[in-house]
């Protein structure tokens, strides 16, 4: 027993309007005419060799500069076994005493 929404495909979604409503093999063949459009006038963008060299290390540089502050920031906070670990051994110690 199917409801309106085609299948219930559509029953998550919000609207049936719009590019991001459409069945992906729907937006694939939609995005594809584009970039086939943009190869045909010569306006669509192909990465050099040194050009896609240079995004490589880019993105290298941004991922090490990422990595090292979360060291950083990890290195700074406190662990759980620091929050009081040596107050509690005190008090076991001075119980016994």
């Amino acid at each position: 027993m199917q409801s309106n929404n085609q299948g219930g495909n559509q029953a998550k979604r919000s609207s049936s309007r719009g590019f991001a409503s459409m069945d992906p093999q729907r937006q694939r063949e939609i995005a594809s005419e584009g970039g086939r459009a943009a190869h045909e006038r010569g306006t669509a963008h192909e990465f050099t060799s040194e050009e896609a060299r240079e995004a490589g290390r880019k993105g290298g540089q941004a991922r090490a500069e990422n990595r090292s502050a979360r060291q950083r920031a990890a290195a700074q906070a406190p662990t759980s076994s620091d929050d009081g670990g040596d107050s509690g051994s005190n008090r076991s110690n001075a119980s016994d005493r």
